[in-house]
């Protein structure tokens, strides 16, 4: 069974991610870390539940790595694109107990698992050979947490929780027997829709709020 790790707000750069989520949730989220060996960064937010907001943009005084970056952000055109066109809540990740295996069967929608960091790995995530996002964003990216989950201790807790998360797809049932197939614990509700768009309902202390 795949469980939702967290949601990727996935940005152009991190002030603007920071400055959308402070207009759609009221909240203003703390620098999370830099990954060295993506050439990306990211803060964070936990969600309740074991689950955590993201928001990753490429890390302009990063090192580039020697393979494609996870969720695109090679592609900074299409970054900026996906954002101009109010596609920010981008995507989400999966926490898988056995990658390897699932990837055996289903490693042409997700890619590689790539162990990280490359030097002293802690986990596995699956990217495809050219960093592209699954589906474009409508699978979800898998880690592995290798029996070492994510410590929400590290990730503040400003009081926000997920309620519920929505993707409209213009093939929703194929999307949505994609899910039942991985045996996916809160997968996205999926509707119709012209093209890969999320929301997510989260419940703030100053009441609820809609993230796109």
């Amino acid at each position: 069974m795949l469980k939702l790790d967290h949601l990727t707000v996935i940005a152009p750069t991190l002030a603007e991610g920071v400055g959308h989520i402070r207009d759609c949730l009221g909240l203003e989220v703390p620098f999370g870390t830099r990954h060295h060996y993506m050439g990306t960064h990211n803060h964070r937010l936990q969600l309740g539940d074991g689950i955590y907001l993201e928001i990753v943009a490429l890390d302009p005084d990063g090192t580039p790595p020697n393979r494609a970056r996870w969720f695109g952000l090679d592609d900074q055109e299409q970054v900026r694109r996906d954002w101009d066109d109010g596609r920010r809540l981008r995507g989400w990740v999966a926490a898988a107990q056995s990658l390897q295996t699932l990837l055996a069967t289903h490693g042409s929608v997700f890619g590689d698992e790539v162990s990280l960091p490359f030097v002293r790995p802690e986990f596995g995530f699956s990217i495809p050979d050219d960093g592209t996002l699954p589906m474009d964003g409508a699978a979800p990216s898998l880690i592995d947490h290798r029996n070492e989950p994510t410590s929400m201790a590290e990730i503040p807790d400003l009081g926000a929780r997920l309620v519920s998360l929505t993707l409209e797809h213009p093939e929703p049932d194929a999307v949505s027997a994609l899910y039942r197939e991985l045996s996916i614990d809160r997968a996205p509700a999926v509707d119709l829709g012209l093209r890969v768009r999320y929301r997510a309902l989260i419940k703030t202390p100053s009441g609820l709020k809609q993230l796109t």
